[in-house]
């Protein structure tokens, strides 16, 4: 009795759980090999039955006696060719390079918003009563002051996401996205432009509240698409397509199926700019104010000059970013390739099928298919700013960013905090 009453409350351990490699299973062989979603095989498999289809009628032709033979010594040199014309095809390289250009940014971004979140403090008193430094020119709380730097880190998240719809050809800021994204004081820029102002802090609310009163008088349905005036429905600056014979062709020239030659400049009487441009101006403002104005005191010029030069840094991956959605792979080039290719793949079944009959069917289709994949997989990601599965997650990456740019605002401290409003340097005695 007394062993049954021990077996009965004894305790069994749990096993160690079991160790599951997802991530071999992820990136094993076998799986992908059989894979259809998010394989080319979607995209070509017309063109590829096409030449599968045409193999068969050669091979049911010869069977039947007539002669469709060819020499086997010129295809083997068509073969080379095509092969370096493929090579020369592939767009991997725009797609690494657009997305380090924006992990390059990113990075600017994130620096830019922790120097603005630590540096921008006001100096302390015995910074500002000697020779130092000086008295701030405009008198803010602490928490005003806070009001202004976390405007600057939502104005620097801004550009990312400006930039993500800038090169998907999304004009405007009334996307899903920018809730949350862009201070106050930029919400309603699509409907209110750009208003001069005077150098205070509030001057862009202030402009833009009043701008927004039912008294304010607004520009008339006059002001033509494209230009940055009030009245108008988009901010920022589109590439058009040239014109052609006094017409301009509808399609996008950064997400159309047939890219087109385009130009970079507006016309005369269209001035325009890039909402992303717009974004990196209010922050260059907001630097110049912090600076001017007392802010930047503790970290003197070489401070204000990293701010300034993560800024243009920003603007210069975009810049980068812009080039490389803007200048598709030239319709010649493409033209030729698709050109070269069908050639090859309708003369190979008459080479082989004198040496292989039937059998030459299912090689000409695997031909086939490795060709055209390659061509395939090049015009996918030739633009990688895109919304198809094989572009970047600019998504994703935006909202790590702002993710990282909440988690600086709402839990990290800020540069000036101590016992009397900022660090002395004596440390906690």
């Amino acid at each position: 009795m007394t062993s049954t009453v021990k077996s009965s409350v004894t305790l069994v351990l749990p096993k160690p759980p079991r160790i599951k490699r997802q991530h071999l299973r992820k990136y094993s062989w076998l799986p992908d090999v059989f894979r259809i979603e998010g394989s080319i095989i979607t995209r070509i498999i017309g063109p590829v039955l096409t030449v599968t289809i045409f193999a068969t009628l050669i091979a049911y032709l010869f069977k039947r006696g007539y002669d469709v033979t060819l020499t086997n010594s010129v295809v083997p040199v068509v073969a080379v060719v095509v092969g370096l014309i493929l090579v020369f095809r592939t767009s991997y390289d725009r797609f690494y390079e657009g997305r380090k250009d924006f992990a390059t940014m990113t990075s600017q971004i994130r620096n830019l918003s922790r120097l603005v979140w630590v540096n921008v403090s006001v100096p302390p008193p015995d910074y500002i009563n000697t020779t130092k430094g000086k008295t701030p020119h405009v008198a803010l709380t602490a928490a005003q002051l806070r009001r202004k730097k976390i405007d600057v880190l939502k104005l620097a998240l801004s550009f990312a996401y400006a930039v993500k719809h800038y090169l998907r050809d999304e004009d405007g800021i009334h996307w899903e996205d920018y809730s949350g994204v862009l201070p106050a004081s930029f919400a309603r820029y699509d409907e209110t432009g750009y208003t001069h102002a005077n150098n205070s802090y509030a001057s862009l609310e202030t402009s833009l509240s009043a701008s927004m009163s039912p008294t304010s008088p607004i520009t008339p349905a006059t002001s033509k698409p494209g230009t940055m005036r009030q009245g108008r429905s988009d901010a920022t600056k589109r590439v058009r397509p040239k014109r052609k014979d006094g017409k301009v062709t509808p399609k996008t020239p950064l997400l159309a199926e047939a890219h087109q030659t385009v130009e970079f400049h507006a016309y005369a009487d269209e001035a325009s700019l890039p909402l992303p441009l717009v974004i990196a101006h209010e922050i260059g403002r907001a630097v110049f104010r912090f600076k001017r104005d007392g802010y930047l005191e503790t970290v003197g010029p070489a401070g204000t000059n990293a701010l300034n030069q993560l800024l243009q840094g920003m603007v210069d991956q975009m810049t980068a970013m812009e080039r490389v959605a803007n200048t598709p792979i030239p319709v010649s080039y493409r033209i030729h390739l698709k050109q070269a290719v069908t050639l090859y793949l309708f003369a190979l079944p008459f080479t082989l099928i004198k040496e292989l009959g039937w059998s030459m069917i299912p090689i000409v289709t695997v031909v086939a298919f490795t060709f055209m994949g390659i061509e395939g997989i090049a015009d996918e990601i030739e633009n990688p700013f895109g919304h198809d599965k094989s572009d970047l997650p600019l998504d994703r990456y935006c909202a790590d960013l702002k993710e990282e740019i909440d988690y600086i605002i709402e839990r990290l401290p800020e540069g000036g905090e101590g016992m009397f409003g900022f660090d002395d340097g004596e440390g906690d005695d």
